[in-house]
């Protein structure tokens, strides 16, 4: 038991270290355009997550379609071509608007803006971000060849900390670069995971029958209660 806990720290230890490396290096703010090779790099790495998702549902693969649509979205308007710029150059004349949040700058100041953004917005994206990432990684690392109903862990806090973990990833992204296109699509994108979670839900259901019914009482889909409820008995 000791040496398996201790495999298990070792691992979330060495996970945690490799995803903020990764994070630390990758989505760096250039204001370089036409940087194609750090699109699809920055496209490619957080596709990779999509692999520990099931593919079996038809929503789930329309929900899969939305993330990479909003991947390449951000990703080619960051390192790309900047349309949301182009846009607010062509109809208000205003430049030096990368993203929607360099509206900000215009009413207090590019310098004032440049720290808060620097210090304050990047760094927080980066941390939203990274617990999207270990969310999903954790959680399929729990549910992974898993043949009884999995109460433990993550999943004795949430019922769907994978969706939950997307939904994270991709509302990091939209901190750091909010662009028309992805505020479209994040909220399209939420509603998918929602509603793929009902599904699974009527499924695990029919699965697991009255012993998921009082863990559904007793664990919320998303959000953690405030005040833990008794065990589940």
């Amino acid at each position: 038991m000791k040496m398996a806990t201790l495999k298990n720290i070792m691992f979330y230890v060495t996970v945690t270290i490799i995803v903020s490396v990764c994070l630390f290096f990758l989505s760096l703010t250039s204001f370089h355009w036409y940087n194609w090779d750090l699109a699809i790099i920055n496209v490619a790495f957080f596709s990779v997550f999509l692999l520990f998702m099931p593919f079996r549902k038809k929503v789930a693969r329309k929900s899969s379609s939305v993330y990479v649509a909003f991947l390449v979205a951000l990703y080619a308007e960051m390192y790309g071509i900047p349309l949301t710029m182009f846009f607010f150059l062509g109809a208000f004349g205003q430049n030096n608007v990368f993203s929607l949040e360099f509206l900000i700058g215009k009413l207090i100041g590019v310098s004032t803006f440049d720290n808060i953004f620097m210090f304050f917005i990047f760094p927080a994206s980066k941390v939203i971000i990274g617990i999207g990432i270990l969310l999903v990684i954790f959680g399929w690392r729990q549910i992974f060849k898993a043949k009884a109903l999995v109460t433990t862990g993550l999943y004795s806090v949430i019922r769907h900390p994978q969706y939950l973990g997307f939904m994270f990833i991709t509302l990091g992204m939209l901190v750091q670069w909010p662009s028309i296109f992805t505020i479209i699509l994040w909220p399209v994108l939420s509603f998918m995971y929602y509603r793929l979670s009902k599904i699974e839900d009527r499924e695990i259901g029919k699965q697991f029958g009255e012993a998921f019914q009082k863990y559904k009482i007793t664990v919320p889909a998303f959000l953690p209660h405030l005040k833990r409820k008794s065990s589940l008995q």
